[in-house]
């Protein structure tokens, strides 16, 4: 992402102070730089226009299938039965299966590419790549196209300079806005954050490499004109000059730190000097960009970024800071695990899937990590403990729980840096409990629902029950309340040891206990490393535990046997797991009304 460059440079000289005789041609004439200008200038609204369209139609499509959604939950309430929405659209099941829900090739999607112990990243969908290849295509066209290549080498060099230079700066725009946290594209198209992140790296490496072109562009014509002794001369005389490869070096760099293995190796630093590389590049760009129409675009483009982080900022504050503040309840669980219970200063209603950026500033001020929500509780839960005892807790108990939410909990799973750290705080204190002050930035996520589905199936390996958890909760409670469509649940959880069935104990007791519960809800357990077998003992027939890994063709093929209206499968766990879940979706699609969620944090 470059600077635009020295289109106003007068003619180079030598540094005897006559001119070059190594100029090659003729340079541009008023008139063609005129020409060029308005070229620049059109090529950056068809990028905007273009992308603004794309988003339009992905509105369309979800208004569309929010719609769908809407009416077949109103339809089914009270429709045991659901035949109708068990049987697929044919076209739409096509394009579920070859395109939404396809990864690139075969089935690896989640599963993460490793070379030894690098981590690679991953391979995006079929519909990610697609649309990534679009991207890049116009681009290349735009940075190309109307420029007289068969004119002279000064000519051409100064154009291309100037377009890749513009539409570096206009690229900066999307690319910023799908950074954030706050991305209004996120709820707008109901793309999760983890999504829009993919495609906010590739805008990165596209804006980057504009901005490499913009560079060589100027600094083949620079020496054309009077040699590397010019070139010298001006990268210590021009601002222009020095600031704009000063701002193309900083962009190099956040390329290469940015990494996927440097990113996964080292979060938490590749995460400072990602910030301290963007403050450096936008400050070198804009005395680059002094006086020039693309100093208008750089302008929106710090705008939105400062805003989005005041945003954060202004939440953070909010959420713990007052009050006596936000504190962080650390209880130490089996199997590298720690419950931490957050007592907010100024809870949110809480919706299933959503997740919180939390900071502990005794454990490190300047690290914040996501964590899934898994249980929330109002001080009506903690007066009244017959929910832990197991007596029965009714639809309308849970349901209420939306109303003046205090308490809210998650589970860490011991890892390295922070998480390290927390679990060490946590194992030093008496008993494995302690509280410490936090700071929490959040909700985010919360957009996946599954209450118009009739049969719902939810995998989860490991940790990342903490997600499915609430969605389990919602729908044994609305189903009590028959206020959605759902008729049959099916929890498949994976995990290592029965120890970890720890971590959520009380939540699931409490769900357990629930009202119209045997009816609705179903539990698999699979241990993968039972120490015996007399470890693996299932408790009744609604909640079973098995060892080994599960078949999950299998499990998906049962359900959909004798499905009941239409067919949800999320799932939340290990890349193989999730690829595996999907893969089984993919095959049933023209066969079964089946949708596929997933929830992934692979940033």
């Amino acid at each position: 992402m470059v600077p635009l460059a020295l289109a106003h440079l007068a003619t180079a000289q030598s540094p005897s102070g006559t001119k070059s005789s190594k100029q090659p041609g003729h340079q541009e004439t008023p008139a063609q730089k005129a020409a060029a200008a308005v070229d620049n200038t059109r090529f950056a609204r068809y990028t905007l226009t273009v992308l603004a369209g794309i988003v339009i139609l992905l509105a369309a499509f979800r208004l569309v299938i929010l719609s769908v959604r809407y009416i077949r939950t109103l339809t089914c309430l009270n429709n045991d039965t659901q035949r109708y929405f068990k049987m697929p659209n044919l076209a739409y099941g096509a394009v579920k299966q070859h395109l939404l829900y396809a990864p690139l090739f075969r089935r690896r999607h989640l599963r993460e590419l490793h070379f030894g112990w690098f981590h690679l990243g991953y391979i995006p969908t079929r519909f990610q790549s697609l649309f990534l290849t679009a991207v890049i295509l116009m681009n290349v066209s735009l940075s190309v196209s109307g420029i007289e290549w068969h004119g002279t080498r000064a000519a051409a060099l100064s154009h291309l300079r100037n377009r890749t230079g513009t539409l570096a700066v206009i690229n900066m725009i999307p690319l910023v806005i799908l950074a954030g946290r706050n991305n209004p594209l996120i709820g707008l198209l109901s793309i999760s954050f983890d999504n829009f992140n993919l495609v906010h790296r590739w805008f990165g490496r596209i804006v980057i490499l504009q901005a490499i072109a913009h560079s060589i562009a100027e600094m083949m014509n620079v020496i054309d004109r009077g040699g590397w002794a010019t070139m010298q001369l001006l990268f210590r005389k021009n601002d222009m000059f020095w600031t704009g490869l000063v701002a193309t070096a900083a962009f190099i760099a956040i390329l290469l730190q940015s990494s996927a293995a440097l990113r996964h190796a080292f979060y938490e630093a590749f995460l400072h000097v990602h910030i301290v590389l963007i403050v450096l590049s936008l400050v070198f760009l804009w005395k680059h960009l002094e006086n020039t129409l693309p100093q208008k675009y750089l302008l929106v483009v710090i705008f939105i970024w400062a805003a989005e982080r005041l945003i954060r900022l202004s939440n953070l504050l909010y959420r713990s800071v007052g009050r006596g503040g936000t504190k962080a309840e650390l209880e130490l669980l089996p199997g590298d695990a720690c419950r931490v219970t957050l007592k907010m200063a100024r809870p949110w209603v809480f919706r299933p899937g959503q997740y919180a950026f939390i900071t502990v500033p005794s454990v490190g001020l300047w690290t914040s990590h996501p964590f899934s929500i898994a249980w929330s509780n109002n001080s009506n839960d903690e007066k009244n403990p017959d929910a832990e005892k197991g007596y029965q807790v009714t639809a309308d108990d849970i349901l209420s729980s939306s109303q003046e939410k205090t308490s809210m909990s998650l589970i860490i799973r011991r890892r390295s840096g922070f998480t390290d750290k927390l679990f060490e705080k946590a194992e030093r204190s008496p008993a494995g409990i302690t509280t410490v002050s936090a700071l929490i930035e959040g909700p985010y996520g919360g957009l996946a629902s599954l209450q118009s589905y009739g049969t719902v199936m939810i995998f989860a390996g490991g940790v990342g029950i903490t997600h499915q958890v609430p969605f389990v909760r919602e729908l044994v409670a609305g189903f009590a309340s028959g206020t959605l469509a759902a008729r049959k649940v099916v929890l498949v959880w994976v995990i290592q040891s029965p120890e970890h069935l720890e971590w959520i104990r009380p939540w699931m007791t409490t769900i357990l206990a629930m009202d119209k519960r045997r009816d609705i809800l179903r539990i698999q357990l699979f241990v993968t490393r039972p120490r015996s077998t007399k470890e693996i003992h299932s408790p009744s027939a609604t909640v079973q535990m098995f060892p080994g890994k599960p078949n999950v063709d299998t499990l998906i093929e049962m359900e959909a046997e004798n499905q009941i209206g239409a067919m949800g499968v999320s799932v939340c766990g290990t890349g193989g797991l999730s690829d595996d879940v999907r893969a089984a979706v993919r095959r049933r699609q023209g066969v079964r009304n089946i949708d596929f969620l997933e929830q992934g944090f692979t940033w």
